[in-house]
């Protein structure tokens, strides 16, 4: 009886701190981001110029950014299309109780797992879809105003805290219209992008048994002594991610695995290796890579010498963006415009989504305002992410970034490098491991290193 008791408390307590989170995360996206017209952005590799040409023409309200001088040209539009088209993966609230805990929301600690699925969702993106897709419907997310977004917020706070004192469940009212999507598509090709879209955003799904959602990646991060509710640093994350896409059974995704950087070093025979492994005996195809790469931007703050290679980065279509932030409160990086960062931000706690029924609402998946950060702010802990679709697209990278490290190494060590051979040529261990033991001993101390952030600064 007293078990179930505190059982009670827990539950009470873990929906009265949900029910703050959201109130306190609902305030991440009323700010509007401006973006000067002098300057090029570049997102993911694209780059976009809003230039003088209609000083009477303004970007619409509901886009959440505004140009400088209220001047916008070129491509605005095609930049937001494309912004908007990225998968924004948030804190959600009264998803399936996850395994070992009372927590049925991960607001105030799960950023990090949520921008790491963010880069990998980008990689997927870029595996089935490719760089050149945008979402048809990008453009129709409507921004609400502060107004109603905090009257919003309000209520639905009043409404969560006497639920969970009267012990009830609360009815969850969808953050935007559910509209159907009873949309005709052009031709197969359009139908096909729009399943594979649908199909990548189901992988993230907040349920056990979604591939590669939070119930998942928290289950896998156990083995390097992780626990629900506790932070994850953007390393741990990278390695939950491989372990994630290793473990992952479906058909579609045999064509496609992870690489984690060791100590900032890339061994190239390894990734190669990875890349000619097939489970098919009669399957010769390479396999796509998404490299990930644990970087530090500096000692206690992020040194600003790195900002040119960071921009050269983000300027790669291959590149599938940044796992990084503000310290303890991470951030998705997708681009730049001048010395300010463009991210995505988690920290905005949404109703749970069953992505497990037919059509289910797309809107809340997908980010209506682009946000901006000095680089001076950035935490120097954070992982860089890559995808090559073959063996001879990783040569290529390979030596494309080496130049770019080079470059901005100047007289200081590369912040990692790529060199050939296998990581046992270096005498590092290397153990297999099985299903019942997801990481090797070796992975568990070097994880529990990371865990902490502490990195060797050459």
């Amino acid at each position: 009886m007293e078990a179930t008791g505190t059982d009670e408390v827990d539950k009470l307590k873990t929906k009265f701190i949900s029910a703050w989170n959201n109130m306190k995360y609902s305030w991440v996206l009323k700010t509007k981001t401006y973006f000067s017209r002098n300057s090029p952005v570049l997102l993911l590799g694209k780059c976009y110029h809003f230039k003088y040409e209609d000083e009477n023409k303004l970007l619409p309200a509901r886009s959440g950014c505004t140009i400088e001088d209220h001047v916008i040209a070129g491509n605005v539009e095609e930049f937001r299309k494309d912004f908007i088209s990225r998968i924004w993966l948030t804190y959600r609230e009264e998803f399936p109780q996850i395994e070992g805990s009372a927590l049925t929301t991960d607001c105030g600690w799960g950023c990090t797992l949520r921008t790491g699925q963010m880069l990998l969702a980008q990689g997927l993106i870029l595996h089935f879809l490719g760089r050149a897709w945008t979402w048809p419907d990008a453009l129709n997310i409507e921004n609400s105003d502060s107004e109603s977004w905090t009257s919003n917020t309000v209520k639905k706070f009043t409404a969560s805290f006497e639920a969970s004192l009267s012990g009830e469940r609360e009815l969850k009212t969808p953050a935007v219209s559910q509209k159907e999507t009873i949309r005709r598509y052009s031709d197969d090709h359009e139908m096909r992008n729009e399943i594979y879209h649908r199909k990548i955003i189901s992988w993230f799904g907040d349920s056990p048994l979604a591939l590669f959602g939070l119930h998942k990646l928290i289950e896998y991060g156990k083995k390097s002594g992780k626990k629900a509710g506790d932070w994850y640093g953007p390393a741990v994350v990278a390695h939950i991610l491989r372990k994630a896409v290793e473990e992952a059974r479906h058909p579609d995704l045999q064509g496609i695995t992870i690489y984690v950087a060791q100590d900032c070093t890339v061994y190239s025979s390894d990734v190669i290796d990875k890349q000619c492994t097939s489970m098919a005996s009669d399957n010769t195809d390479d396999k796509a890579v998404i490299i990930l790469i644990p970087v530090r931007l500096g000692g206690e703050r992020t040194n600003t010498d790195y900002l040119d290679f960071v921009k050269g980065i983000l300027s790669l279509e291959y590149c599938v963006g940044i796992i990084g932030g503000k310290p303890k409160q991470s951030y998705y990086f997708a681009g730049f415009q001048d010395d300010s960062l463009i991210y995505m931000d988690p920290h905005y706690c949404q109703s749970f989504v069953d992505v497990s029924i037919k059509d289910f609402p797309l809107e809340t998946f997908h980010c209506p305002s682009p946000k901006k950060m000095s680089f001076r702010k950035m935490d120097p802990s954070c992982t860089i992410g890559f995808y090559c679709r073959n063996v001879q697209d990783f040569k290529r990278a390979s030596e494309e970034i080496t130049k770019m490290l080079k470059i901005s190494s100047k007289e200081k060590y590369p912040l990692f490098t790529f060199v050939n051979g296998h990581s046992r040529d270096y005498d590092f261990t290397s153990t297999t491991t099985n299903e019942e033991d997801l990481f090797s001993e070796d992975e568990k101390k070097r994880l529990k290193r990371f865990s902490t952030e502490e990195f060797v600064l050459l």
